[in-house]
């Protein structure tokens, strides 16, 4: 296997490689469901378990979903909708799947290759002539399967500030901006997940199609699958009648989480995170990808062969290698596929991928074709350890794996060990800081508006005796800036649940005027999507 992982580094090879390996797990599967019997059950105590996951790391409410072998084991919520309230999560209670989503995105380009209407090879440019990236080379060659499978060159979470938290950005005016998100990599070499494609995805299904994203999505998945209660466009979610609030932990309290979108935004990335559901409706989902392309009607929505693809690793990634206290999350192989993620676990493939809305919503849907077995985890509470307590439990009772691991134990060791190591970067941040240094300037020639060729613009001006700060385009950026050290400050947002403080470093030229602006994220915990460290604020002359 370690040979075969050294040679999945390179391109073409590693593409072969790939499907064929997918398809010796088509084959596998194929073989093992259908002359194994069905002794499926679901773990001894299992509810008792998911009360303890919730009070062990502070979340509210959690839907889970189990399939095995074409049935519907558990479809079912626990905890509550919002903190400190009685009402109950139950089967039909919606969450935010986040990430989840990018797969339904992929599934409605595999259903237009298979009409005929694209093909993964296509150029991105031959169906939208006017979509630019910062690369011309990178602009006449990506592909639409490129979109999917985070190797263009962009950096982690490039441009997902133009996303997150919600901006005044459209989808198309995102995807106009990517011209000036300048690449980090060269094309197809290295693995670096991005939201921004997947935009750029749901504008070409709109192109192809004439239809929104969203509409393709109600009409060729939701409705084929039964998934009634399921809805497309994230800024509808919080005038549903059932619902789970999203919750953040602020300051080490866990608090319901003011950033969400509304009906006046927060749709431009629904192609790439905007998608909610509840534990009915993720059932049929599993249930239609296990089944290779089947809907409940009987009828076949995408041939094995589609479903296969998806499924397929495109792009290798980096293994995973756990501390200690997590040594079965050990990994033999890993890469991305079409909207999923494919690894081993253990001694079986797993087909998988989370979703993180940050302070909101955390979730994960994980496939295990071999076994037939389909897991649906959704959390309102961003604590990425509880669904991996709960579907790692699960995955451990149908592998029958003896003696039994306590995932509980370990993933509170984890997130322990985690907290410790931001609170140790930190503690030395503030060990380092200069707290007797001044600014070189006054307040007022620190202030203006300064412009960033991909975001837009941030305006700095003076109230009172401080600093403040507000991101045009994006109405929850907006608080004080702190003084850190000589011309450094730290924005300190007025929505503490956003956890994205930053450093704001204003850089003085030899007329004593500030040339730029430098931004970079203040703490480690502060999540990738908070792409600071991109941004290049120059002055804006009047």
């Amino acid at each position: 296997m370690n040979n075969m992982l050294v040679l999945l580094e390179h391109g073409t090879l590693a593409h072969t490689l790939a499907r064929m390996l997918a398809m010796v797990l088509l084959l596998n599967t194929a073989v093992a469901q259908s002359g194994k019997p069905h002794t499926a059950a679901m773990p001894e105590g299992f509810d008792q378990y998911v009360q303890q996951v919730l009070e062990a790391f502070g979340v509210p409410g959690v839907s889970i979903s189990v399939v095995k072998d074409g049935e519907v084991l558990l479809a079912k919520g626990y905890g509550v909708k919002v903190l400190d309230k009685p009402d109950p999560v139950d089967d039909r209670t919606l969450f935010c799947i986040a990430s989840n989503s990018k797969a339904f995105t992929a599934t409605l380009l595999a259903l237009l290759v298979e009409e005929g209407k694209i093909g993964w090879d296509d150029l991105v440019i031959d169906h939208l002539p006017w979509f630019k990236m910062a690369d011309p080379y990178v602009t006449n060659h990506l592909t639409i399967e490129d979109l999917l499978v985070h190797r263009s060159g962009l950096g982690l979470g490039a441009g997902d500030l133009l996303q997150f938290p919600p901006t005044t950005y459209s989808a198309r005016e995102i995807v106009e901006r990517l011209k000036y998100i300048p690449l980090a990599t060269s094309f197809r070499q290295a693995y670096a997940y991005d939201n921004i494609l997947y935009v750029v995805a749901g504008e070409l299904i709109r192109e192809i199609t004439g239809k929104s994203w969203e509409e393709n999505v109600e009409s060729r998945i939701f409705q084929p699958l039964g998934m009634s209660g399921s809805i497309a466009r994230i800024s509808e979610l919080m005038k549903q009648p059932n619902i789970a609030h999203p919750h953040t932990p602020v300051e080490g309290v866990v608090a319901v989480g003011r950033n969400f979108p509304d009906i006046r935004m927060g749709d431009a990335s629904n192609a790439a995170g905007g998608i909610s559901s509840n534990a009915r409706d993720m059932a049929a989902w599993l249930k239609f990808q296990l089944d290779s392309g089947m809907s409940p009607s009987g009828k076949r929505l995408l041939p094995p062969a589609a479903i296969e693809r998806l499924w397929t690793i495109v792009t290798p990634m980096p293994l995973y290698k756990p501390r200690p206290h997590l040594a079965p999350l050990k990994q033999q192989y890993s890469g991305y596929g079409l909207g999923f993620r494919i690894h081993n676990y253990r001694d079986h493939q797993i087909v998988t991928h989370t979703g993180g809305l940050s302070g909101a919503f955390y979730s994960r849907v994980t496939l295990v074709p071999r076994l037939g077995l389909g897991i649906a985890v959704l959390t309102n509470q961003e604590s990425r350890n509880a669904f991996e307590a709960i579907t790692h439990h699960l995955m451990d009772n149908f592998l029958q794996v003896k003696p039994e691991f306590d995932w509980l134990a370990a993933h509170q060791q984890e997130e322990d060990l985690q907290k410790a190591r931001v609170a140790t970067i930190e503690s030395v941040a503030h060990q380092q800081r200069d707290s007797l240094s001044s600014p070189s300037l006054n307040l007022q020639a620190y202030a203006g508006t300064y412009r960033d060729r991909w975001y837009g613009d941030v305006v700095i001006e003076v109230e009172g005796d401080s600093l403040a700060i507000r991101f045009s385009q994006t109405p929850a950026l907006v608080g004080r800036l702190r003084h850190w050290q000589h011309n450094t400050f730290v924005a300190w947002w007025d929505d503490r649940s956003l956890k994205s403080d930053a450093f704001v470093t204003f850089i003085i030229g030899p007329e004593g005027k500030v040339d730029e602006i430098k931004m970079k994220a203040f703490s480690p915990a502060v999540n990738f999507s908070r792409d600071f460290h991109d941004l290049e604020l120059f002055p804006v002359k009047n």
